[in-house]
């Protein structure tokens, strides 16, 4: 009988704890911070589990089969490629790296190794997602318009002293937090994006990078994506409108603080008038994590490569530096 893989979690703040949660069949053997404390405490939630310091031991342990890399921006692509270059599959935690070319060398491993990285951009998983993919790719909605969408949370105390407000460690504000959701999850229904335009401005928190983002991106067939990212949004919010000639696709709420995960699907009738509408709720715990996970023990499973994969995280990060540039290398 075959033992189950086992996970090395890279990063054992907030979100490695999340991915800890959600890895299914797997087993965690590995648990690595630069804060060892913290590595200790995680690994002794799971039996067999070790707590180490140093990334390099963790990535090349023998008994790894999977990477998990939850760590500040700057260290995603060395430790990923690390990983990658050790024959280990890898999920790297969004957006993957500070700049698109960070990940070339992690790309190129992952070929030479013949391993599969993914990149965790979960909210692609969430149930109403999901869904709403389901009702796009039925064609119900008819040929595609634009998007508006909305994402964004109000920080906390201290927030501007934390690492995401140092450019050098996050490589940009919350256009490349939460904004780079909005982007993949637009590129998802929309397709690629020919023209950016967009401002980006400091309002409220004392830190070199950005608090709100306003993006206009085009397709190359006119298609628009209008899109908010913000860390002035005192009741957290996310809102995310598809629409198409003949239907539109409205997905609210995350859960939790974001409120009642929901999605609505507005079908245009031929006379016009008030649209056939359902409705779907999920107020059950947010399971994309597990899902996500689920997909990449697939593509490990089938040989394929992930999506969202490398060349999606560069995707949209070209499309933040194109907008950092154009402020003025910000």
């Amino acid at each position: 009988m075959h033992e189950p893989p086992a996970v090395a979690i890279i990063g054992c703040g907030l979100i490695g704890v999340k991915r800890a949660q959600a890895l299914n069949c797997c087993r965690v053997r590995l648990c690595c911070d630069t804060v060892l404390d913290r590595a200790q405490k995680l690994a002794a939630l799971y039996p067999g589990a070790e707590a180490v310091a140093d990334w390099a031991a963790a990535v090349n342990h023998s008994e790894v089969d999977i990477v998990i890399v939850a760590v500040t921006h700057d260290q995603l692509a060395p430790i990923a490629k690390a990983a990658a270059a050790a024959a280990k599959h890898v999920l790297i935690e969004k957006p993957g790296a500070r700049r698109a070319s960070e990940l070339d060398g992690v790309l190129r491993e992952a070929q030479r190794t013949e391993v599969a990285v993914r990149v965790g951009f979960n909210h692609r998983y969430h149930r109403a997602f999901r869904e709403a993919r389901k009702i796009f790719q039925s064609g119900v909605l008819g040929e595609m318009m634009f998007i508006r969408g909305r994402y964004g949370h109000g920080g906390r105390i201290g927030y501007d002293r934390e690492w995401r407000a140092d450019p050098r460690v996050s490589g940009g504000g919350e256009l490349l937090d939460q904004g780079i959701h909005l982007i993949d999850l637009s590129r998802w229904f929309l397709g690629e994006f020919e023209n950016v335009q967009a401002h980006i401005a400091t309002y409220f928190w004392d830190m070199p990078v950005e608090d709100n983002a306003f993006l206009i991106l085009t397709t190359r067939g006119g298609q628009t994506a209008f899109l908010h990212a913000t860390w002035t949004e005192w009741k957290n919010l996310f809102s995310l409108e598809i629409y198409g000639r003949t239907g539109k696709l409205e997905i609210s709420g995350l859960g939790g603080s974001y409120g009642v995960e929901r999605l609505a699907c507005y079908r245009m009738s031929p006379e016009m008038g008030p649209p056939e509408t359902t409705i779907w709720e999920y107020p059950t715990a947010d399971n994309s994590w597990e899902t996500e996970f689920s997909e990449f023990l697939d593509d490990i499973r089938l040989h394929r490569d992930p999506v969202p994969g490398i060349r999606d995280a560069q995707a949209a990060l070209g499309i933040i530096e194109k907008v950092y540039r154009e402020a003025g290398g910000r």
